[in-house]
């Protein structure tokens, strides 16, 4: 029987969830707006004051929303290396990586991060927003029910594994959700909720991208070295959700002498731009359809690997692409900046369009922002104007211009090293 090609129709439920700390954040005064279908807190204070916590003291997000699953057995390594671009089946027990999705034709799904807590055992995060398509996806690869290689239609996977989502119920105390601690106090804050011996060596001898599975402050967690801030030094706790509200209180209690503050949305989004860090559907995917080495994470994305799913016409595709993402910065005072489905357009110093603006934020009195643009036009200290949208200017000819006429200006913008050094 000929096999379907996977299909993914986003379902039009509008119903916004929320995690398990939906009233910590009401109780905490944070302003809350949709996202991923999700109700999420933007901020608490100010964006600015929670951005310099994350980068001086500590900051504290909810990240509950996002994907969590299980994959297990025998052969889950050669799974996640069939699914994934970047190669799991050499990570050590106690260590993760960062890999990406691909579908048949090469486009990517998602970015995912992969924890190796046993040697057959995987703990996988993915996108709030792609959760549902991720799931479906990752079942049907696995029961051999689509098409995974457009040249070979016929060909599956036929060695089975296991897949749980940790998100449902039926998980039971297997069920784990994130939350996020960020900054260079971060440690300190930890070795404060929890003074056993065992538990504190754990910790501080934890080095990047490591994890352990530990019993702390009486609550069974999967603690990792990672997050999505560019900090240096920053955890992710991956706790069972009906102990999250207890886990974040614990943590706001003995942080804030150390200058800890909940951050919300804006801050997270604020970090990751500065630190270069493409967010999916706007750096990543999307409908621009940005690739992982355009978008700088070439590295992630293993061409020694015998066969991953979409590898052929990614291979093909990168032999002629001419696009890469850049980071930059914008002068002082100039107007905000937009990225993702409105991004304006970025244009040279000769007037052509090289590009589209994919994330902008405020940094300080700055704004750094990413952008597409053609390959060539990437070289750092080099400038490029963008042109913002402005509602007021008139969609004319110059020699049509009228005096009281507005028209658009562009806003000077200096390309960045694509990664802060």
């Amino acid at each position: 029987m000929t096999k379907p090609i996977f299909n993914w129709i986003t379902p039009q439920d509008l119903t916004l969830k929320r995690t398990p700390l939906f009233d910590e954040h009401r109780r905490l005064g944070a302003k809350l707006i949709p996202f991923a279908g999700w109700e999420m807190p933007v901020w608490y204070s100010s964006v600015g004051e929670e951005h310099r916590a994350v980068r001086e003291t500590a900051g504290l997000f909810d990240v509950a929303h996002m994907g969590t699953l299980e994959v297990a057995g025998p052969h889950a390594a050669e799974f996640l290396d069939l699914v994934g671009t970047n190669r799991v089946s050499d990570i050590k027990p106690g260590g993760s990586r960062y890999s990406t999705l691909l579908d048949i034709n090469g486009q990517i799904l998602d970015d995912m991060w992969v924890y190796r807590p046993a040697t057959e055992r995987f703990f996988v995060v993915v996108n709030a927003s792609n959760w549902d398509k991720d799931w479906a996806w990752l079942n049907a690869v696995n029961q051999n029910r689509v098409v995974i290689d457009a040249e070979r239609p016929d060909w599956g996977w036929e060695t089975p594994v296991v897949l749980r989502n940790l998100k449902d119920p039926t998980s039971g105390d297997d069920q784990r959700v994130d939350l996020a601690l960020q900054g260079p106090r971060s440690l300190e804050i930890l070795l404060a909720c929890d003074e056993n011996p065992a538990v504190q060596n754990g910790l501080k001898a934890l080095k990047r991208t490591q994890l352990i599975e530990t019993c702390f402050a009486g609550m069974e967690l999967l603690i990792a070295r990672t997050g999505y801030t560019g900090e240096p030094l920053g955890f992710e706790l991956y706790v069972h959700p009906e102990r999250a509200v207890e886990l974040w209180r614990l943590l706001l209690e003995k942080g804030q002498p150390l200058g800890l503050k909940p951050c919300g949305l804006a801050a997270r989004d604020s970090t990751r731009i500065e630190a270069g860090l493409p967010l999916y559907g706007h750096d990543l995917g999307g409908p621009l359809h940005i690739t992982p080495t355009e978008a700088g994470f070439d590295r992630y994305v293993k061409y020694d690997k015998a066969f991953f799913i979409g590898k052929a016409p990614y291979v093909a595709y990168h032999q002629t692409a001419e696009r890469q993402m850049v980071r930059f910065q914008v002068e002082k005072g100039a107007r905000p900046l937009r990225g993702g489905e409105h991004g304006e357009p970025v244009v040279s110093s000769r007037g052509r369009v090289i590009g589209t603006v994919t994330s902008c934020a405020p940094v300080g009195e700055a704004q750094i922002g990413l952008a597409l643009v053609e390959a060539r036009y990437t070289e750092p200290g080099s400038d490029v104007l963008i042109y913002p949208e402005t509602k007021r200017a008139v969609r004319k000819l110059p020699h049509e211009f009228e005096w009281g006429d507005m028209v658009a200006l562009p806003v000077r913008a200096v390309i960045l090293p694509r990664f802060p050094q």
